[in-house]
């Protein structure tokens, strides 16, 4: 197994909008050579000759600064009911943005595309029936998305397990049984991209706040991690800095060898560790937003160098 360190662009969401800003942030000021680009940085809803306009301006600069975009992902923007909701135009509006999103992708080089799996709305989480019915629709969503996608050249998808059950996935147990319901019949592989600070804080099981419990029982599925420092006040994506090490969870070398300790997929020749680091719209915070990244990849260099 080897692992990879890049970044998902959260950290630029409306702070570095241009191309020509956040890819050399990436390639030169952090040094790293992969990335997870957000819908949030070029939206697939935008006209097709100005998307098209943007995705040469980024494969120039991503060639120019030995940036790969090797994975895309749905971002802040986009965390609304989509493929979950109640409204069925709503949901096939969604299905073909999707789509619009794989083209996208394709268009850049990524070799998958991802999102948080759907959000229920709070009554239909709090009726079983209909909770059942928005979940199959979800899935059924997925797999005709995924049809497209495989079309496009993507090599697979991958969803994201959160925190509560209207967004799906927030136990080592509900994550495990959505994984397999979706990846059934699949006409594309789906993979889990795991987040170190999800899960459940309202479980009686400690497990499913226990990253490590994560990492282990989901190896085999996870292609992606999103990486941010994690206490067990999950108050928000902190970074890699030395207050937030000196209290988080998150210890490098602990990550990679719970990891390889799991590893079980040969389909996984490696892995993407990505850094997913947002920052509030308040100073000090907003200025400083490079240099804390900084900070953050270098206490990750020494266990997954260049």
């Amino acid at each position: 197994m080897q692992f990879k360190l890049g970044i998902n662009t959260g950290f630029a969401v409306n702070r570095f909008s241009e191309p020509e800003d956040w890819i050399p942030i990436v390639g030169e000021e952090l040094d790293l050579r992969y990335a997870q680009m957000t819908a949030d940085m070029l939206n697939p809803d935008l006209p097709g000759d100005l998307r098209s306009r943007y995705v040469k301006r980024i494969n120039q600069l991503c060639e120019t600064h030995k940036v790969h975009i090797n994975s895309t992902f749905t971002g802040g923007f986009t965390r609304v009911n989509h493929l979950a909701h109640p409204d069925k135009e709503v949901r096939k509006h969604w299905i073909e943005w999707f789509k619009k999103f794989a083209d996208m992708s394709a268009d850049i080089g990524s070799e998958s595309m991802g999102s948080h799996f759907g959000i229920f709305t709070q009554k239909d989480d709090q009726d079983p029936e209909l909770r059942k019915t928005r979940r199959q629709q979800n899935i059924d969503g997925w797999h005709e998305i995924a049809e497209y996608a495989k079309s496009k050249g993507l090599k697979y998808l991958t969803w994201e397990p959160m925190s509560i059950s209207r967004e799906q996935g927030e136990t080592l147990e509900e994550a495990r049984k959505l994984q397999e319901d979706v990846s059934r019949n699949a006409p594309l592989p789906i993979y889990v991209c795991l987040d170190v600070d999800h899960g459940d804080v309202m479980s009686p099981n400690p497990q499913d706040t226990d990253p490590y419990a994560w990492l282990s029982n989901f190896a085999e599925d996870s292609p992606l991690i999103h990486l941010k420092q994690s206490s067990m006040n999950k108050g928000g994506h902190w970074p890699f800095t030395k207050k937030h090490n000196e209290e988080g969870r998150i210890q490098p070398q602990k990550v990679l060898s719970t990891l390889r300790d799991s590893y079980k997929n040969p389909e996984f020749k490696d892995v993407t560790l990505l850094l997913e680091l947002s920052f509030r719209e308040r100073q000090p915070t907003d200025s400083t937003v490079v240099e804390v990244l900084k900070e953050s990849v270098a206490y990750w260099r020494d266990a997954v160098p260049n």
